[in-house]
């Protein structure tokens, strides 16, 4: 405040209007525009998931981390690994497959009319290369499905 008096008085066409200035008078208006700045931060809209750029990213991850047992084309091996082209099992559910992912699956399952009785070991995965793994096996090999966020995986995981 001695600074914005001082700065003021340097300048004599301000001497009236600063005489009539009170900075308590103002604290409501200039703390109500602080929190109005400050708050339009946090409404920025929100940038749109990108479903083809979470693919793109599942695809490396596919081809490192799944396609030796569910092959190139997604289509399993007969009687061990299951096919994820055209998978009703995959397709089921998004909180299903999300957790095969991150926890693995034993025991019998059956996939599109067979019974397959293997096991899949569990991955470490992020949230993020959860959702695009599965976004890309969800939507290739003749699936089509909704896209999997970070977010969902994160509120998949078991606590």
């Amino acid at each position: 405040m001695l600074f914005f008096n001082q700065f003021c008085n340097f300048i004599p066409s301000n001497k009236k209007i600063m005489a009539s200035f009170s900075f308590s008078s103002h604290l409501p208006v200039l703390g109500f525009f602080i929190l109005f700045v400050l708050s339009s931060f946090s409404f920025q809209p929100q940038t749109p998931f990108n479903l083809k750029a979470s693919m793109e990213r599942g695809k490396a991850i596919y081809t490192a981390k799944c396609m030796t047992c569910h092959m190139e084309m997604g289509e399993g091996t007969d009687g061990y690994y299951p096919p994820l082209a055209k998978s009703d099992y995959l397709m089921a559910g998004k909180k299903k497959s999300i957790e095969v992912v991150l926890y693995g699956a034993s025991g019998p399952m059956k996939v599109n009319g067979y019974d397959y009785d293997d096991k899949m070991e569990a991955f470490d995965l992020t949230d993020e290369q959860t959702s695009d793994v599965l976004n890309y096996v969800r939507n290739s090999f003749g699936n089509t499905g909704a896209a999997l966020t970070p977010e969902e995986v994160k509120s998949a995981r078991k606590k």
